[in-house]
């Protein structure tokens, strides 16, 4: 390793500034807006989208919460935002490198703030267009290595954390990697626990490790309740990783202290009592300009028939691996499609101005949903819904209603419809509004915006649900109609229908009904529903389109 290329381990340049920059980059063949120096600005929020049931909440700090479908069924735990922002050193992504190069070893914390000032390092995180991969890389110029992790997400897997180091120098390097994630819950840690009474969630926390194939199971001993009833916990939290043939796995970051000592690794196969953990334990050498990628998957709510349908893929990790590479690309897929029947992708000369209309459309969409196929109804998910609002009005048009061929326009049934002669269910009709992908922003620091992010019903079919803030669904239904006016009508129709005499409208609107807040005198953010201020100016913007 020569002085000039590179400075000895430890020197830094005097008297130099780090500046921020922002620029696009090409990154595996897709474009990603990249930040360089990311650490010399104040922490901020990032979230990470997908076409299905994920939702992940990022801090550029590293610091993140994560899980599928609600807070409830959560891998890491679902907390305010300040709080995200300062979990970095405890809960996500854990690395820990120590590079032999030569006869000398060096120990380098890839994004730890602990070893500031002891390497030459850049610090950048990279989104791409679409919003469904967040990376985050450092460069460490001093030992000629960048070590690179990427969140992604699979319909089928759960979360994929694509990670892989490089070497820059033109000699090899040896490596000895510790990789992995950190408090990760068990399955069916409630929301209230995961926040109120961390601590006692830990007390029925219950790790194993299945030695064959590298498997890590998130268990509850039992249901976490003080009631005098059984109460069984039968589903797991997952980990495992992809990329190395027979790594050592630590289920605890107690073994990482024992490694600082000095002391002996102990791969333990249960735990309990203590946060989960999943970190691979390997070596490898690097050779010039080589670089080495491996993954570890994590995923929520998995069944105990599951886990052994993982445990077989897992005997064949190369094939797995491609399984995982297909589901993610078709992720990108899926989440293209929503987003052009949304209308979001347009062609401008600058290209900040093209992601931005993309930012927008993505976000509104994602809180207003958007049409499951285009102006075309199921009839099976219209029956449901007629019989759910009014049995009586759904029995007395049943004929009707089961006469509908399984597919048919929303105009074409308005006409079938009307010329059947009944109003009230023609009023019905015009509330019925076949949306799917919407749920609240989810912001964790906000108390009212519980979600659930229901996409499918128990049999795996494609289910029709929205549900939103009052004023978030009718703000993000005025964009959307730009792409779907025929169904201004019935954007109208829910919007009165949802409204009262006095101007004091609802908390939420779902496609079950309408949710109204439940006041608490002790509670000050009890009182969240909104005045007729807000009626007036949005029913005046549908009314003008």
């Amino acid at each position: 390793m020569s002085a000039e290329a590179m400075k000895s381990i430890g020197e830094q340049e005097k008297g130099s500034e780090r500046s921020v920059e922002g620029r696009w980059v090409e990154l595996r063949g897709e474009r990603f807006y990249a930040i360089k120096n990311v650490d010399c600005m104040a922490p901020f929020f990032v979230s990470v989208v997908s076409n299905d049931d994920h939702w992940l909440f990022a801090s550029s700090t590293g610091g993140l919460t994560a899980g599928r479908v609600s807070p409830e069924t959560a891998i890491f735990p679902y907390i305010p935002v300040d709080r995200i922002h300062e979990s970095a050193t405890h809960t996500g992504s854990l690395t820990r490198i120590r590079a032999r190069i030569g006869s000398s070893s060096y120990d380098w914390h890839p994004f730890s703030n602990l070893q500031n000032g002891r390497y030459s390092k850049t610090r950048n995180l990279y989104k791409n267009l679409l919003g469904n991969k967040l990376s985050f890389e450092e460069v460490n110029e001093d030992l000629g290595l960048t070590f690179r992790y990427t969140w992604q997400s699979s319909d089928r897997y759960g979360f994929v954390r694509d990670c892989e180091i490089e070497n820059h120098l033109e000699r090899p390097v040896a490596i000895e990697l510790f990789d992995g994630l950190q408090n990760i819950l068990p399955a069916g840690t409630p929301r209230f626990t995961q926040t109120n009474s961390s601590n006692l969630v830990d007390a029925y926390k219950w790790t194993e490790l299945d030695k064959a194939t590298g498997l890590a199971l998130y268990t509850l001993y039992s249901g976490i309740t003080d009631r005098a009833e059984p109460c069984e916990s039968l589903k797991a939290n997952v980990a495992y990783c992809v990329g190395f043939e027979s790594p050592r796995i630590l289920i605890s970051v107690d073994q990482l202290n024992r490694f600082d000592r000095g002391d002996e690794l102990t791969e333990m196969h249960l735990t309990r009592g203590v946060r989960g953990a999943f970190i691979v334990h390997t070596a490898f050498d690097l050779d010039p300009g080589d670089t080495r990628q491996w993954q570890i998957v994590a995923n929520s709510e998995v069944s105990q028939s599951d886990v052994v349908s993982l445990r077989h893929r897992l005997g064949d990790r190369s094939r797995l691996a491609e399984e995982i590479r297909q589901s993610i690309e078709q992720g990108s897929s899926a989440l293209t499609s929503i987003m052009a029947a949304g209308d979001a992708f347009q062609s401008t000369a600058e290209e900040n101005v093209t992601a931005h209309h993309y930012a927008n459309v993505l976000f509104n969409i994602l809180r207003g949903g958007v049409f499951f196929d285009q102006y075309r109804i199921s009839a099976q998910d219209l029956r449901q819904t007629l019989r759910r609002f009014n049995r009586s009005v759904y029995q007395q048009n049943r004929p009707l209603l089961e006469s509908l061929p399984e597919r048919i326009t929303a105009p074409e049934l308005m006409d079938q419809i009307r010329e059947s002669g009944h109003l009230q269910l023609q009023r019905l009709f015009l509330e019925y509004l076949p949306i799917t992908f919407g749920r609240r922003h989810g912001d964790p620091s906000r108390p009212w915006n519980q979600f659930s992010i229901r996409l499918r019903d128990g049999r795996g079919d494609p289910l029709l649900s929205y549900e939103g803030n009052w004023r978030d669904v009718f703000q993000n239904w005025e964009a959307l109609a730009f792409s779907f006016p025929e169904f201004i009508e019935s954007m109208i129709a829910k919007f009165v229908n949802a409204s009262t005499i006095d101007g004091y409208n609802p908390y939420r609107i779902t496609k079950e009904g309408i949710d109204w807040e439940v006041e608490d005198p002790d509670d000050p953010w009890s009182y969240i529903g909104y005045w007729g201020d807000h009626q007036i100016i949005y029913l005046l913007k549908l009314l003008e389109l």
